[in-house]
C-alpha cells in the first residue's frame, strides 16, 4: 500500500504576499474571498484560521506592502543632503514605484479603500492613519531642513507636507488610470517648480 505524502505546509508569508497583490489590484471592497483564497492557494476555513477575518488579512497585507513595496520612496527623504533634493527624489521614486510593469499601478494605501462603507470602517481608518503618517514623515524632513539652516523657520511645514502628499496621491490615481512613467515624472517636476514659493511663505 502506497503511503500518502504529508500535506504541503502552509507558507503564511507567501500567502500573505499574494493576498496583498489582490488587494492592491482590486481594493478591499472588490477583492472577494474567492479571489483571495484562489491567490493564496488555501480554502476559506484556513484563511479565517490563519488571519481571523478579511479585515485582519487586509491589515496584515498593508504591513507587507509598507515593508516591501516602494521602500525607496521613503528612503529618499532622509538620505538626501537637502530637503529639496529629498522631496524631488521622493516624487521621482513615487513615479517609478507606481508604474512598474509587473505590479498593479498606483498605491495600495491610497487606493485600497477610501470610503467607510458598512463593515469596512476599520480598514478605511487604517489607511487614513497610514496616509497621515506619511504627511508626518514629509513634515519631519522639512523641520530638519529648518534645523540645518536650509529652510526659513517661518514656513508652514504642515501645509507644504500636505501639498506634496496630495501630489503623491494624485500620482497614484493617474497611474491607476494609465499614466506613463514619463507623465508622472512631468508631474513630479511641476510640483517641484512650486518648491521655492512654498518654502518661502510665512506661517
Amino acid at each position: 500500500m502506497t503511503q500518502r505524502g504529508r500535506p504541503r505546509a502552509f507558507d503564511r508569508d507567501a500567502a500573505l504576499a499574494r493576498a496583498m497583490e489582490v488587494f492592491w489590484a482590486k481594493g478591499y471592497e472588490v477583492a472577494s474571498m474567492a479571489d483571495l483564497t484562489a491567490a493564496m492557494e488555501i480554502n476559506a476555513p484556513s484563511l479565517y484560521a490563519a488571519f481571523g477575518s478579511k479585515a485582519e488579512l487586509f491589515k496584515d497585507a498593508v504591513e507587507v506592502y509598507r515593508t516591501r513595496v516602494g521602500v525607496q520612496i521613503w528612503e529618499a527623504l532622509p538620505e538626501a543632503a537637502t530637503a529639496r533634493e529629498g522631496f524631488a527624489n521622493f516624487l521621482k521614486e513615487t513615479a517609478l514605484a507606481y508604474t512598474h510593469a509587473d505590479e498593479p499601478h498606483g498605491c495600495l494605501i491610497v487606493l485600497g479603500a477610501l470610503h467607510g462603507e458598512q463593515g469596512s470602517e476599520s480598514v478605511c481608518a487604517l489607511l487614513r492613519d497610514r496616509r497621515l503618517e506619511n504627511v508626518t514623515h514629509l513634515r519631519n524632513r522639512l523641520e530638519r531642513g529648518i534645523g540645518e539652516g536650509e529652510l526659513p523657520a517661518t514656513i508652514d511645514c504642515q501645509q507644504v507636507a500636505e501639498f506634496y502628499a496630495t501630489v503623491q496621491h494624485g500620482m497614484s490615481i493617474t497611474a491607476r488610470d494609465g499614466a506613463s512613467l514619463e507623465q508622472l515624472m512631468k508631474t513630479a517636476d511641476a510640483a517641484m517648480a512650486a518648491w521655492d514659493t512654498l518654502t518661502s511663505q510665512a506661517a
